[in-house]
């Protein structure tokens, strides 16, 4: 089995990327990087599900960031349409980071997976 941290990009539900790191310093500065490009991205509009309701920018996922590694290392960011980001721990029951005063997405999933 394959050791480090594993980065898994999907981003409009379709694009699916993926890559190894050996630090998890390394995996979050690419998961920032990335994620900052798609928040950065123009707001995407209002989405009108046919025969369902209509999904808002702040209600859309654009990309999903999601970290997997040693320890039961499993967190992520979800990069929303309007480029706000929620960082959060765990897989199958997420909990999202509490983020302080300032803090970032990028820099609560820091605070709480930095040892």
């Amino acid at each position: 089995m394959a050791r480090g941290y594993l980065l898994t990009v999907r981003a409009a539900g379709r694009t699916v990327q993926r890559e190894r790191f050996d630090t998890l310093e390394g995996a979050l500065d690419a998961l920032q990087a990335r994620g900052l490009g798609f928040a950065e991205a123009p707001s995407t509009g209002t989405v009108s599900a046919p025969l369902m309701r209509d999904f808002d920018p702040v209600q859309q996922v654009r990309a999903r960031l999601e970290l997997k590694g040693p320890g039961r290392v499993r967190a992520g960011v979800d990069v929303r349409g309007d480029g706000s980001a929620e960082a959060y721990t765990g897989r199958v029951r997420r909990r999202l980071v509490q983020l302080a005063p300032g803090e970032s997405a990028w820099s609560g999933l820091r605070r709480v997976l930095d040892p």
